[in-house]
């Protein structure tokens, strides 16, 4: 295994560089933020490599970023962030990962966890009825061409025309939940016919639907402005992407890019890196095609959050928004590649920023961001995992400045699922989870061992080091009580 701390050079406790001559080719040094003890963990894997493998590809600007949450991924790492200029730079379905806009969501309610616990597990049976988890499912909506089509365009917009959204949830959305740009005809029918039957759908692996509990608040005025009123509070954790669809627009483009690469003689490290340049036909096809799965993905978030709020209604007799209060923080993506303008020596320039694991932090006084969350910065929401904690901060200045205005996007693995199983072979997951007072639903109970906490990094050093680096703020902290998965 490689001595990394002998490579890495470490510029304070929170930043290590990964010096651009440790490989002929790298256009651009690699940054890392990681403790001393998370690094001892990022270096098991072959995270840093793939970090200087991004590090070639054309027109990348500054740094290959890492998170302390990183580890090994298809091509980029997960975990990484790259910024590519427009004129010059490629864009890399690596850089975006096979669930394109996988993201998170959070709703704050005015329930307490006394007033929830008594119905927690009418709660979780419903929401497992209702919003269909694992492999494939189908949810309750239908959608024919035409439909999959508007979903593709119009995104969490489609929902609220339908019924399912109320007008402020858009608000609270990442770009409004729908990105410009998208066209319906770059991608494939192959891909259409993947995701049409699973708008509502939560899918499997670390995708989950969460009740949890305000634990703890840091920051007050910024959990005020979110909606949170201090521990004990009930808010809903949602994290999924773009399903079946998704992963066949990742996969065809896959192959298109193999070959533009050769193309445009852009020499590669990683055949995994395969890209086109932005401006290309293959570039701008992608491009259009990602775009159109993100905002499917927005949709099905969406559409999730109706269903349960839904479900709160039937169980608890209470009305939704009056009653309840059941409304949206934010709503934000960790898999994306977006155009955005970004100081760059000083001058602003179009930059097409790969966030893969990563979540975009925009810092106070953005105009990207809604208008309750000007003086704190975007809201960024960071799950752990299932039976510790997950975290809510906020984007910042630094942010902006150093990392195209990006952070962590949880608490990241340390373990395969392979390896996870096989630890805890013979242990019964949903049996300790109940010990520690959390329910959980879960379409194969063997498969629980590959969520376990000994998969993940403790998410909460994860957050100490963006804290102390200065590129999120920590808003509160919250651990969960009931968890539906696939």
């Amino acid at each position: 295994m490689t001595d990394w701390k002998r490579i890495l050079e470490k510029v304070d406790d929170q930043r290590w560089l990964l010096p651009q001559d440790y490989k002929q080719g790298m256009l651009v040094p690699g940054l890392i933020f990681a403790s001393e003890e998370l690094l001892d963990v990022i270096g098991q894997d072959q995270a840093i490599e793939q970090i200087a493998n991004v590090a070639f590809l054309p027109g990348i600007v500054r740094y290959s970023l890492a998170m302390p949450d990183i580890h090994w991924g298809y091509g980029f790492p997960i975990g990484g962030v790259a910024a590519m200029r427009e004129d010059g730079g490629v864009i890399s379905p690596g850089g975006v990962g096979f669930d394109i806009n996988c993201g998170t969501r959070v709703l704050r309610t005015n329930l307490t966890e006394e007033e929830v616990r008594p119905h927690l597990e009418e709660l979780l049976d419903q929401i497992f009825r209702d919003i269909p988890a694992g492999v494939g499912g189908h949810g309750l909506v239908r959608v024919g061409r035409a439909d999959i089509d508007s979903v593709l365009v119009q995104g969490a917009q489609w929902a609220l025309d339908q019924g399912y959204a109320w007008p402020e949830d858009i608000e609270s959305i990442e770009s409004h939940g729908a990105l410009s740009g998208a066209d319906p005809e770059k991608v494939s029918d192959k891909a259409k016919k993947r995701g049409s039957p699973q708008l509502g759908t939560l899918g499997s692996g670390n995708h989950f639907l969460e009740v949890q509990v305000i634990d703890e608040v840091y920051w007050p005025e910024a959990a005020a402005a979110m909606g949170v009123t201090g521990p004990g509070q009930v808010i809903l954790f949602i994290h999924c992407g773009s399903r079946g669809l998704g992963h066949q627009v990742c996969q065809d483009y896959l192959d298109v890019m193999e070959v533009a690469a050769a193309r445009y003689d852009i020499e590669l490290p990683d055949k995994q890196l395969a890209c086109a340049p932005i401006s290309s036909e293959e570039g701008r096809d992608y491009f259009a095609a990602m775009t159109a799965a993100a905002n499917f993905a927005f949709c099905n978030r969406q559409l999730i959050t109706h269903w349960t709020r839904k479900v709160f209604e039937r169980v608890l007799g209470r009305r939704a928004r009056e009653d309840m209060g059941m409304h949206l923080v934010y709503d934000v993506a960790h898999n994306i590649a977006k155009m955005e303008r970004h100081l760059v020596n000083g001058h602003e320039m179009n930059l097409c920023v790969h966030r893969k694991g990563a979540t975009r932090a925009f810092p106070p006084g953005h105009h990207d961001i809604p208008a309750r969350y000007q003086k704190i910065g975007q809201p960024v929401l960071v799950p752990g995992d299932m039976a510790r904690y997950s975290y809510i901060a906020a984007g910042t200045k630094q942010a902006m400045s150093e990392t195209w205005g990006s952070t962590c996007h949880g608490a990241g693995r340390v373990r395969s699922r392979n390896q996870t199983r096989r630890l805890l072979e013979g242990v019964d997951i949903a049996r300790r989870m109940a010990d520690q007072g959390i329910s959980v639903r879960v379409q194969n109970r063997k498969l629980l061992a590959e969520e376990a906490s000994e998969a993940y990094k403790d998410v909460a050093l994860v957050i100490d080091v963006l804290h102390e680096a200065g590129i999120a703020d920590k808003v509160c902290r919250m651990r969960p009580i009931g968890v539906v998965k696939g």
